[in-house]
């Protein structure tokens, strides 16, 4: 036929990454110890300590968690480890910081541990425009990880990709 219509994205060798396949699931949370704190400033270790035994850590179960402290108060190092040694048997993960740096540490582990080999010499494009919360990081994390193997790195869609590199 003449006029017939011809996929030829879908006939090409053209790899598609969209890093929102590798969203682990799981409930984000933000872990503010400042109600732990004298008057939200002040680290008190005995009452800390209390406030450690009477936490109920199985509520963290298979979640992800944050650490953090929303106030001008000075965390001593040991309280975070006290939190995340209690933390630990529960969570899936645990880090100091906000949800954008806890969104960045999960995708450093996904993309470290992600086989690239089978992308070699190809052409690849990255999918942008994700609805779960993927951090930018995770997108250079990637392209850096990629640009050994690939032919070509682009992001975007197949239609209106933006070119990023291209092997020489």
């Amino acid at each position: 036929m003449k006029d017939e219509i011809i996929n030829r994205v879908a006939n090409s060798k053209l790899v598609t990454i969209d890093l929102e396949d590798y969203y682990p699931e799981g409930k984000r949370v933000l872990f503010d110890i400042k109600d732990w704190l004298f008057e939200g400033f002040v680290l008190r270790e005995k009452d800390f300590r209390q406030q450690v035994a009477d936490c109920n850590w199985n509520d963290y179960k298979n979640q992800y968690i944050a650490l953090t402290c929303s106030t001008d108060a000075i965390i001593p190092g040991w309280a975070y480890m006290l939190l995340s040694i209690n933390l630990e048997p529960y969570a899936k993960k645990i880090i100091i910081g906000d949800l954008e740096q806890l969104e960045t540490s999960i995708y450093q582990d996904i993309i470290n541990n992600l086989d690239v080999s089978g992308y070699q010499d190809k052409p690849i494009i990255v999918k942008g425009c994700a609805n779960k919360p993927v951090p930018q990081n995770a997108y250079i994390m990637l392209s850096n990880k990629l640009k050994p193997f690939a032919k070509s790195i682009m992001y975007g869609e197949a239609c209106s990709s933006v070119p990023l590199y291209k092997k020489k």
